[in-house]
């Protein structure tokens, strides 16, 4: 770069014009992203600086929108304003909190893979800081049911089945007989699974020897895709059935094929479609280290050459990203299956800045940040060949979900980024595809007016209860206290967002075109609850639903075998007339804009008012400690009776504001909130105590910056922006990096 444009500070910072930037994350950029996408260093950084010159007004302006939104709601309730449903949708429109719904449309997006646009399947959502997690998620397309049934709660223990440390045959036998009725239910053959004895492939046909010398073949021919090994003694049968694919596994010499009739060892399901490479919620990136680790393995991904050393009984092996799954067609050629799941990418959202880099002084928006540099990264995988040997999209389309939007404007301005984006980087328009989070309430009671603003690269809506209802509790923080967590889930509101976000989506056109998704499943190890509940997302018309790991992937997948979702949409669109949708929307939107506050009729005993404080406590201080001290954005906290939870910056919001909707309506006082801190603290320290290098948060609170951390979050909860956890999380993080320091 031309001396004009750059100089060092303290060698520690580089001056482009208007840009502070860190050396380290200034060298990591040239070196390793722009040689590869052929962009020369002085054009890529005076289209940053153009960028944020254009974009960091408009940022604080909304910003300062949703202060001022939020102002005018709690003078509202300050002044009692009534919160039945007519009269408060009423004051909404009247401060264009609530806007007017667009007339129908059809979205307009294009080049969109088939995991997002016609597949219905499972998505995982990692921390891309971290590479195993990462490597680990992108490479669940495919999962052992076998093992995923023999490692869970889905095949009970009783009656002898115990897991053990030893394979168990009892255990075993109930796992095969669980894949055979899988097998026989969505690949039927013209007798039982059961009987198999022997695979062969004839005249482009699957032919099954049953035990008694018998043949028979699939009920559906079509079923059939295409085998491994030899025609004769394949070692694979690749099989379809709603859009996806099962593969037998024979294996005469493997230790589970070997007692097995067919030989058949396993079945691997196609099992996570799609994944979210995160770099918000679940990560902890508070500083310009942070922030290149996260771009780092962004980058790794996007080449295809990220890997990890990982160490295991004794042995250390690399882990890195699965090639394709190859066979050959029935007819004879060879084909393939993608190996691994279709990659998006979670921005930040529009509140955070990041100290990674400084325009006129100041800190930049980390949104716009991570818009620029994982759009950046993603142009490598976009110049790819199609026969590439690991690409993400096949279709040309870099995937980014946009978190914690509020409304329509901010969807506009994401809409407008990313064209600028698409310009500086050389990019085709509409190449960034945007996924939008519907997790704030003036999204979602702007759903399909949101949708409009960005009708030409949306690709995915998703519901998030824990930080819908964070949303839900701050804004509403005045009206009066809430119910219960538990009940919570219960209340109709919840029940009419969820509807609503599938109606949207569907009314807008998302049919073939877009992926309509579910939240988490939180408990990692209740597989077998969540094979019972969570078939309620497709059920319900959405393409996809979160899960916490591989294995659950390859469990929830089973879901999309049950139910066809292409169907089930279908039939939603084809239940109302154009008019009857309008009226639907309307009702829900009554519905969603209930406040679920607790009837002054039946007041909260002592005892459940204690038990929630304890339990909310006990899930920040668990999460908080790990995020501040350890840097650990997202991961299994045990709870009060020690089950393990999904926690991340979601769960703490809802969380954190619970208890301060509590302390603002006098169902606890500020003193009995530190007293309860204290002892979840005592709690949470002896949860750890066999963690290497766990820092107790006791006896000595005063000095225990991640216990501040989590009291913060609640005594200061009511006056955070939007209840958001970020900044005083952040601010707590970058302490303890110092403290470290020195």
């Amino acid at each position: 770069m031309p001396n004009t444009l750059r100089k060092e500070l303290n060698n520690k910072d580089v001056q482009v014009n208007q840009l502070t930037i860190d050396a380290g994350f200034y060298d990591f950029v040239n070196s390793s992203v722009l040689p590869q996408i052929q962009l020369p260093q002085e054009v890529f950084w005076r289209e940053v600086e153009s960028i944020f010159e254009r974009f960091i007004p408009v940022n604080k302006q909304l910003l300062e929108k949703r202060s001022a939104l939020q102002a005018q709601i709690n003078e509202y309730h300050l002044n009692a304003g009534s919160t039945d449903v007519a009269s408060y949708k009423s004051f909404l429109q009247d401060i264009n909190y609530l806007v007017k719904p667009p007339a129908p449309f059809k979205i307009e997006s294009t080049n969109v893979d088939d995991e997002i646009a016609t597949m219905a399947g499972p998505q995982l959502v990692v921390p891309v800081m971290n590479a195993r997690y990462a490597l680990n998620a992108v490479n669940a397309r495919w999962g052992s049911l076998y093992d995923a049934l023999y490692g869970t709660d889905v095949i009970s223990e009783e009656n002898g089945a115990e897991k053990g440390k030893a394979y168990n045959p009892v255990r075993g036998d109930l796992v095969i007989q669980y894949a055979r009725t899988l097998l026989n239910t969505h690949c039927p053959i013209n007798d039982c699974w059961t009987n198999v004895s022997r695979f062969n492939v004839e005249n482009e046909q699957l032919v099954i020897t049953l035990e008694n010398g018998e043949t028979s073949h699939l009920a559906e021919p079509s079923q059939f895709v295409g085998y491994q090994g030899k025609s004769d003694q394949p070692t694979g049968i690749v099989l379809a059935h709603n859009n996806l694919h099962l593969i037998v596994q024979i294996d005469a010499d493997h230790p589970v094929g070997k007692t097995d009739k067919a030989y058949i060892k396993d079945v691997l399901v196609e099992s996570a479609l799609t994944t979210i490479m995160d770099c918000e919620d679940s990560v902890a990136a508070v500083d310009a280290e942070d922030k290149i680790a996260v771009y780092k393995n962004w980058l790794g991904l996007m080449s295809g050459e990220l890997t990890e050393d990982i160490s295991k009984n004794g042995q250390v092996f690399q882990r890195k990203m699965n090639g394709d799954i190859e066979f050959i067609s029935k007819d004879g050629f060879q084909h393939s299956l993608s190996g691994r799941a279709l990659m998006f990418v979670r921005n930040v959202g529009h509140l955070m800045t990041n100290p990674v880099m400084q325009f006129n002084g100041e800190d930049v928006p980390e949104g716009i940040l991570d818009g620029i540099i994982t759009a950046a990264i993603g142009k490598i995988d976009v110049q790819k060949p199609a026969t590439a040997t690991i690409k993400n999209s096949q279709k040309g389309s870099i995937y980014i979900v946009k978190p914690k939007m509020h409304g329509p404007e901010e969807v506009a301005f994401t809409q407008q980024l990313f064209d600028a984006v698409e310009d500086a980087l050389s990019l085709d328009r509409y190449t960034l595809k945007m996924g939008i989070m519907d997790e704030e309430r003036r999204t979602s009671v702007n759903l399909r007016a949101c949708i409009k603003e960005a009708k030409e690269r949306v690709v995915f809506i998703n519901t998030g209860f824990l930080d819908r209802t964070g949303d839900e509790i701050h804004t509403s923080m005045l009206a009066g206290p809430f119910m219960p967590k538990a009940i919570l889930k219960t209340m109709p509101w919840i029940y009419s967002y969820e509807e609503s976000n599938v109606a949207s989506g569907l009314n807008s056109g998302f049919l073939g075109k877009a992926q309509i998704g579910k939240g988490m499943w939180p408990i990692p190890d209740n597989m077998a609850d969540m094979m019972e509940a969570k078939i309620g997302h497709p059920q319900a018309g959405a393409n996809t639903a979160w899960v916490p790991s591989p294995t659950a992937a390859t469990l929830h997948a089973l879901h999309y075998h049950q139910v066809s979702v292409p169907s089930i949409q279908d039939s939603l669109i084809a239940q109302s007339s154009e008019s009857e949708l309008l009226t639907d929307e309307a009702k829900r939107l009554e519905s969603i804009l209930t406040i679920p506050l607790l009837s002054k009729d039946e007041p909260l005993t002592p005892g459940k008012v204690n038990h929630e404080l304890d339990n909310n406590a006990q899930g920040i201080l668990g999460y908080v400690v790990r995020w501040v001290d350890a840097g650990i954005g997202c991961s299994k906290v045990p709870d009060i009776n020690n089950v393990g939870l999904m926690e991340d910056r979601a769960t703490c919001r809802i969380s954190s504001q619970h208890m301060a909707n509590w302390l603002t309506h006098g169902l606890c006082s500020e003193q009995r909130i530190v007293v309860v801190m204290k002892k979840m603290a005592a709690i949470v320290d002896q949860q750890n105590v066999d963690v290497e290098g766990y820092e107790p948060m006791g006896p000595d609170f005063d000095n225990s910056i991640a216990f501040n951390a989590a009291l913060d979050l609640v005594l200061k909860g009511k006056d955070q922006p939007s209840g958001y956890t970020e900044p005083l999380l952040h601010a707590a993080r970058l302490a303890k990096k110092a403290s470290l320091q020195n």
